[in-house]
Protein backbone atom coordinates (compact mmCIF):
# COMPACT_ATOMS: atom_id res chain seq x y z
CA UNK A 1 0.00 0.00 0.00
CA UNK A 2 3.03 2.32 0.12
CA UNK A 3 2.58 4.12 -3.39
CA UNK A 4 -1.25 5.60 -2.00
CA UNK A 5 0.91 7.91 0.13
CA UNK A 6 3.95 8.60 -2.56
CA UNK A 7 0.86 9.09 -5.40
CA UNK A 8 -1.31 11.43 -3.16
CA UNK A 9 1.30 13.27 -1.82
CA UNK A 10 2.72 16.55 -3.36
CA UNK A 11 3.17 20.22 -3.69
CA UNK A 12 1.21 22.34 -1.49
CA UNK A 13 -2.35 22.14 -3.27
CA UNK A 14 -4.47 24.88 -3.52
CA UNK A 15 -8.29 24.87 -1.83
CA UNK A 16 -11.06 23.11 -3.94
CA UNK A 17 -13.45 25.34 -6.11
CA UNK A 18 -16.04 24.88 -3.39
CA UNK A 19 -15.00 27.53 -0.16
CA UNK A 20 -16.42 29.06 2.46
CA UNK A 21 -16.70 32.25 0.70
CA UNK A 22 -16.00 35.40 2.88
CA UNK A 23 -15.85 33.34 6.43
CA UNK A 24 -12.91 34.74 9.21
CA UNK A 25 -10.29 32.36 10.44
CA UNK A 26 -12.33 30.02 12.96
CA UNK A 27 -11.29 30.91 16.88
CA UNK A 28 -11.32 28.56 20.10
CA UNK A 29 -14.52 28.85 21.37
CA UNK A 30 -15.37 26.87 24.61
CA UNK A 31 -18.30 25.00 23.76
CA UNK A 32 -20.51 22.73 26.51
CA UNK A 33 -20.20 19.58 24.55
CA UNK A 34 -16.65 18.22 24.59
CA UNK A 35 -14.78 16.28 21.88
CA UNK A 36 -15.53 12.99 23.87
CA UNK A 37 -19.34 14.41 24.47
CA UNK A 38 -19.54 13.79 20.80
CA UNK A 39 -17.67 10.84 20.22
CA UNK A 40 -20.32 9.13 22.79
CA UNK A 41 -23.45 10.41 21.41
CA UNK A 42 -21.96 9.69 17.51
CA UNK A 43 -20.60 5.91 18.68
CA UNK A 44 -24.25 4.86 20.39
CA UNK A 45 -26.06 6.61 17.58
CA UNK A 46 -23.77 4.51 15.02
CA UNK A 47 -24.31 0.76 17.55
CA UNK A 48 -27.52 1.71 17.79
CA UNK A 49 -28.87 -1.74 19.37
CA UNK A 50 -31.22 -2.95 22.18
CA UNK A 51 -28.01 -5.40 23.21
CA UNK A 52 -27.28 -5.40 26.81
CA UNK A 53 -23.64 -3.62 27.41
CA UNK A 54 -20.64 -6.25 27.23
CA UNK A 55 -18.51 -6.99 30.30
CA UNK A 56 -16.21 -4.89 31.74
CA UNK A 57 -13.63 -7.51 30.90
CA UNK A 58 -15.08 -8.13 27.14
CA UNK A 59 -14.42 -3.77 26.82
CA UNK A 60 -11.12 -4.29 28.30
CA UNK A 61 -10.19 -7.05 25.66
CA UNK A 62 -10.75 -5.20 22.98
CA UNK A 63 -9.49 -2.21 24.19
CA UNK A 64 -6.00 -4.40 24.34
CA UNK A 65 -6.38 -6.05 21.19
CA UNK A 66 -6.73 -2.86 19.91
CA UNK A 67 -3.66 -1.48 21.01
CA UNK A 68 -1.79 -4.33 19.98
CA UNK A 69 -2.49 -3.05 16.54
CA UNK A 70 -1.80 0.34 16.73
CA UNK A 71 1.37 -1.02 18.17
CA UNK A 72 1.80 -3.02 14.98
CA UNK A 73 -0.16 -1.57 12.31
CA UNK A 74 1.06 -4.24 9.61
CA UNK A 75 -1.80 -6.35 11.61
CA UNK A 76 -4.36 -3.73 11.87
CA UNK A 77 -3.94 -2.68 7.84
CA UNK A 78 -4.85 -6.25 7.17
CA UNK A 79 -8.37 -6.10 8.07
CA UNK A 80 -9.08 -3.13 5.83
CA UNK A 81 -9.45 -4.02 1.98
CA UNK A 82 -7.21 -2.50 -0.91
CA UNK A 83 -7.93 0.09 -3.19
CA UNK A 84 -9.04 -0.38 -6.86
CA UNK A 85 -6.32 -1.35 -9.05
CA UNK A 86 -6.48 1.56 -11.85
CA UNK A 87 -5.85 4.48 -8.87
CA UNK A 88 -1.98 4.36 -9.30
CA UNK A 89 -2.68 4.95 -12.99
CA UNK A 90 -4.58 7.61 -12.74
CA UNK A 91 -2.73 9.37 -9.46
CA UNK A 92 0.36 9.26 -11.55
CA UNK A 93 -1.02 10.98 -14.34
CA UNK A 94 -2.78 13.84 -12.06
CA UNK A 95 0.78 14.27 -10.14
CA UNK A 96 2.42 15.34 -13.84
CA UNK A 97 2.50 19.24 -13.51
CA UNK A 98 1.14 18.52 -17.41
CA UNK A 99 -1.16 16.85 -17.13
CA UNK A 100 -3.29 16.19 -20.24
CA UNK A 101 -7.18 15.85 -19.84
CA UNK A 102 -7.51 13.57 -22.54
CA UNK A 103 -4.99 11.36 -21.63
CA UNK A 104 -6.43 10.58 -18.13
CA UNK A 105 -10.12 11.19 -19.82
CA UNK A 106 -8.74 7.72 -22.09
CA UNK A 107 -7.70 6.34 -18.62
CA UNK A 108 -10.77 6.91 -17.04
CA UNK A 109 -13.04 5.03 -19.52
CA UNK A 110 -11.38 2.08 -18.24
CA UNK A 111 -13.87 2.38 -14.74
CA UNK A 112 -17.68 3.24 -15.57
CA UNK A 113 -17.68 3.81 -11.73
CA UNK A 114 -15.43 6.35 -12.43
CA UNK A 115 -16.36 8.49 -14.79
CA UNK A 116 -19.80 8.23 -13.08
CA UNK A 117 -18.28 9.84 -10.50
CA UNK A 118 -16.49 12.34 -12.71
CA UNK A 119 -19.84 13.76 -14.07
CA UNK A 120 -21.76 13.67 -10.64
CA UNK A 121 -18.85 15.64 -9.07
CA UNK A 122 -18.60 18.26 -12.27
CA UNK A 123 -22.04 19.20 -11.90
CA UNK A 124 -22.20 19.84 -7.71
CA UNK A 125 -23.52 23.20 -6.89
CA UNK A 126 -20.04 23.91 -5.33
CA UNK A 127 -18.08 23.82 -9.07
CA UNK A 128 -21.09 24.93 -11.07
CA UNK A 129 -22.37 28.83 -9.36
CA UNK A 130 -26.40 28.95 -8.71
CA UNK A 131 -27.00 31.41 -11.40
CA UNK A 132 -25.49 28.75 -13.96
CA UNK A 133 -28.05 27.91 -16.33
CA UNK A 134 -26.59 25.71 -18.70
CA UNK A 135 -26.97 22.01 -19.34
CA UNK A 136 -25.38 19.82 -16.97
CA UNK A 137 -21.65 18.59 -18.19
CA UNK A 138 -21.84 15.88 -19.93
CA UNK A 139 -17.94 15.59 -21.71
CA UNK A 140 -15.49 14.20 -19.56
CA UNK A 141 -12.38 15.84 -21.02
CA UNK A 142 -15.10 19.15 -19.88
CA UNK A 143 -15.69 17.53 -16.16
CA UNK A 144 -11.84 17.23 -15.81
CA UNK A 145 -11.32 20.93 -16.73
CA UNK A 146 -13.76 22.10 -14.63
CA UNK A 147 -12.36 19.97 -11.24
CA UNK A 148 -8.86 20.56 -12.21
CA UNK A 149 -5.72 18.98 -10.49
CA UNK A 150 -6.63 19.44 -7.17
CA UNK A 151 -10.73 18.48 -7.70
CA UNK A 152 -9.63 15.49 -9.31
CA UNK A 153 -6.76 13.95 -6.92
CA UNK A 154 -9.94 14.44 -4.26
CA UNK A 155 -11.97 12.72 -6.34
CA UNK A 156 -9.78 9.37 -6.62
CA UNK A 157 -8.62 9.32 -3.20
CA UNK A 158 -12.59 9.70 -2.45
CA UNK A 159 -13.18 6.77 -4.55
CA UNK A 160 -9.85 4.69 -2.83
CA UNK A 161 -10.98 4.81 0.47
CA UNK A 162 -14.56 4.10 -0.19
CA UNK A 163 -13.71 -0.16 -0.87
CA UNK A 164 -11.35 0.07 2.63
CA UNK A 165 -14.36 1.38 4.71
CA UNK A 166 -17.36 0.16 3.30
CA UNK A 167 -16.74 -3.42 2.28
CA UNK A 168 -17.26 -5.49 6.01
CA UNK A 169 -18.10 -8.29 7.24
CA UNK A 170 -19.54 -8.74 10.95
CA UNK A 171 -23.09 -7.36 11.88
CA UNK A 172 -21.54 -4.55 13.79
CA UNK A 173 -19.19 -3.64 11.34
CA UNK A 174 -21.80 -3.84 7.97
CA UNK A 175 -24.32 -1.87 10.06
CA UNK A 176 -22.08 1.08 10.74
CA UNK A 177 -19.78 1.15 7.57
CA UNK A 178 -21.59 2.90 5.48
CA UNK A 179 -22.51 5.68 8.14
CA UNK A 180 -18.62 5.90 9.16
CA UNK A 181 -17.88 6.17 5.54
CA UNK A 182 -20.57 8.84 5.16
CA UNK A 183 -18.78 10.88 8.31
CA UNK A 184 -15.40 10.26 6.42
CA UNK A 185 -16.47 11.79 3.39
CA UNK A 186 -17.98 15.20 5.26
CA UNK A 187 -14.58 15.34 7.54
CA UNK A 188 -12.80 15.45 4.76
CA UNK A 189 -14.74 17.73 2.69
CA UNK A 190 -15.47 19.94 6.00
CA UNK A 191 -11.40 19.70 6.55
CA UNK A 192 -10.78 20.96 2.73
CA UNK A 193 -13.32 24.02 3.27
CA UNK A 194 -11.59 25.40 6.48
CA UNK A 195 -7.85 24.61 5.54
CA UNK A 196 -7.39 27.61 3.74
CA UNK A 197 -7.96 29.67 6.42
CA UNK A 198 -6.64 27.70 9.33
CA UNK A 199 -3.34 28.01 7.16
CA UNK A 200 -3.55 24.00 6.54
CA UNK A 201 -2.82 21.98 3.15
CA UNK A 202 -5.84 21.59 1.73
CA UNK A 203 -5.69 18.28 -0.06
CA UNK A 204 -3.40 16.90 2.91
CA UNK A 205 -6.12 17.93 5.68
CA UNK A 206 -8.61 16.28 2.93
CA UNK A 207 -6.32 12.77 2.86
CA UNK A 208 -6.49 13.15 6.85
CA UNK A 209 -10.18 13.21 7.06
CA UNK A 210 -10.64 10.17 4.45
CA UNK A 211 -8.09 8.00 6.97
CA UNK A 212 -8.80 9.15 10.01
CA UNK A 213 -11.50 6.64 10.34
CA UNK A 214 -9.62 3.45 9.35
CA UNK A 215 -8.88 2.49 13.18
CA UNK A 216 -12.24 2.94 13.68
CA UNK A 217 -13.19 0.44 11.05
CA UNK A 218 -10.92 -1.98 12.33
CA UNK A 219 -11.95 -0.75 16.05
CA UNK A 220 -15.69 -2.67 14.95
CA UNK A 221 -14.75 -5.59 13.58
CA UNK A 222 -13.30 -6.14 16.63
CA UNK A 223 -16.14 -5.81 18.57
CA UNK A 224 -17.69 -8.09 16.26
CA UNK A 225 -15.32 -10.74 16.66
CA UNK A 226 -14.89 -10.58 21.00
CA UNK A 227 -18.26 -9.39 22.11
CA UNK A 228 -21.09 -11.92 22.75
CA UNK A 229 -23.41 -11.21 19.90
CA UNK A 230 -26.10 -10.86 22.53
CA UNK A 231 -23.62 -7.56 23.94
CA UNK A 232 -22.46 -4.68 23.17
CA UNK A 233 -19.92 -2.33 24.96
CA UNK A 234 -21.23 0.81 25.76
CA UNK A 235 -19.49 2.49 28.86
CA UNK A 236 -18.42 6.18 28.42
CA UNK A 237 -14.79 4.81 29.79
CA UNK A 238 -14.86 2.75 26.56
CA UNK A 239 -15.87 4.58 24.28
CA UNK A 240 -13.17 7.38 25.17
CA UNK A 241 -10.36 4.32 25.10
CA UNK A 242 -11.64 3.49 21.92
CA UNK A 243 -11.94 6.72 19.48
CA UNK A 244 -8.53 7.47 21.12
CA UNK A 245 -6.75 4.23 19.93
CA UNK A 246 -8.31 4.00 17.12
CA UNK A 247 -7.29 7.36 16.13
CA UNK A 248 -3.85 6.82 16.99
CA UNK A 249 -4.23 3.18 14.63
CA UNK A 250 -5.08 5.42 11.76
CA UNK A 251 -2.01 7.53 12.26
CA UNK A 252 0.30 4.38 12.57
CA UNK A 253 -1.67 3.28 9.68
CA UNK A 254 -1.42 6.12 7.59
CA UNK A 255 2.70 6.23 7.88
CA UNK A 256 2.81 2.81 7.43
CA UNK A 257 1.18 3.46 3.78
CA UNK A 258 3.90 6.38 3.56
CA UNK A 259 1.05 9.06 3.63
CA UNK A 260 2.92 12.68 4.20
CA UNK A 261 4.10 13.06 7.50
CA UNK A 262 1.45 15.43 8.09
CA UNK A 263 -1.44 13.27 7.43
CA UNK A 264 -0.32 11.07 10.09
CA UNK A 265 0.63 13.48 12.16
CA UNK A 266 -2.68 15.82 12.33
CA UNK A 267 -4.85 12.26 12.42
CA UNK A 268 -2.68 11.46 15.76
CA UNK A 269 -2.50 15.14 17.53
CA UNK A 270 -6.23 16.04 16.45
CA UNK A 271 -7.72 17.78 19.35
CA UNK A 272 -4.69 17.67 21.25
CA UNK A 273 -3.82 21.49 23.07
CA UNK A 274 -1.39 23.92 20.43
CA UNK A 275 -1.68 21.21 18.05
CA UNK A 276 0.01 22.44 14.84
CA UNK A 277 -2.71 23.63 12.21
CA UNK A 278 -3.28 20.38 10.10
CA UNK A 279 -4.89 18.63 13.35
CA UNK A 280 -6.50 22.17 14.60
CA UNK A 281 -8.46 21.92 11.13
CA UNK A 282 -8.91 17.89 11.04
CA UNK A 283 -9.90 18.69 14.43
CA UNK A 284 -12.88 20.88 13.81
CA UNK A 285 -13.74 19.35 10.61
CA UNK A 286 -14.23 16.13 12.74
CA UNK A 287 -16.45 17.55 15.34
CA UNK A 288 -18.97 19.42 12.26
CA UNK A 289 -18.79 16.21 10.06
CA UNK A 290 -20.43 14.06 13.70
CA UNK A 291 -22.61 17.18 14.56
CA UNK A 292 -23.92 17.25 10.58
CA UNK A 293 -24.12 13.14 11.09
CA UNK A 294 -26.16 13.25 14.35
CA UNK A 295 -28.60 16.09 12.99
CA UNK A 296 -29.23 14.65 9.42
CA UNK A 297 -29.82 11.26 11.94
CA UNK A 298 -32.26 12.71 13.92
CA UNK A 299 -30.55 12.83 17.20
CA UNK A 300 -30.69 16.55 17.58
CA UNK A 301 -32.02 19.84 15.99
CA UNK A 302 -30.05 21.56 13.76
CA UNK A 303 -30.40 24.77 16.56
CA UNK A 304 -29.99 22.49 20.03
CA UNK A 305 -27.48 23.78 21.72
CA UNK A 306 -25.64 20.18 21.77
CA UNK A 307 -24.68 21.23 18.40
CA UNK A 308 -24.57 25.11 18.06
CA UNK A 309 -22.19 25.81 20.62
CA UNK A 310 -18.35 26.07 20.36
CA UNK A 311 -19.25 26.59 16.21
CA UNK A 312 -17.94 30.00 14.76
CA UNK A 313 -19.20 31.71 11.45
CA UNK A 314 -17.13 29.60 9.67
CA UNK A 315 -17.71 26.25 11.11
CA UNK A 316 -21.09 26.67 10.68
CA UNK A 317 -21.01 27.83 7.26
CA UNK A 318 -19.25 24.32 6.80
CA UNK A 319 -21.97 22.72 8.73
CA UNK A 320 -24.65 24.17 6.79
CA UNK A 321 -22.56 22.79 3.42
CA UNK A 322 -21.51 18.83 3.99
CA UNK A 323 -25.37 18.25 4.69
CA UNK A 324 -26.49 15.61 2.34
CA UNK A 325 -27.60 16.45 -0.86
CA UNK A 326 -31.57 15.82 -0.91
CA UNK A 327 -31.76 17.22 2.58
Amino acid sequence: MGWIGKLFSGDEASAPAAVVNGAPAPESAAAPASAADIDAAYYRWLAATAAPQASTDTEQAILAELTRLANAPIAGASLVPRVPAIIPQLMRTLRDEDMNAATLSRQLAQDVVLVAEVYREANLPCYRPRYHSGPPIDSIEGAIMLLGQNGMRMLLARVAFRPVMVMQSGPVAKRTARQIWSQSEKCALAASLLAPAMRANAFEVYLAGLMANVGLVVAFRLIDQMSPEEALPQSDEFIAALFAQARLLSARIAALWEFPATVASAIELAGQPDAPPPAQTLALADRVSKLRMLVDGGQFAPDDAFVLAGLDKAALACFDKIRDEDD
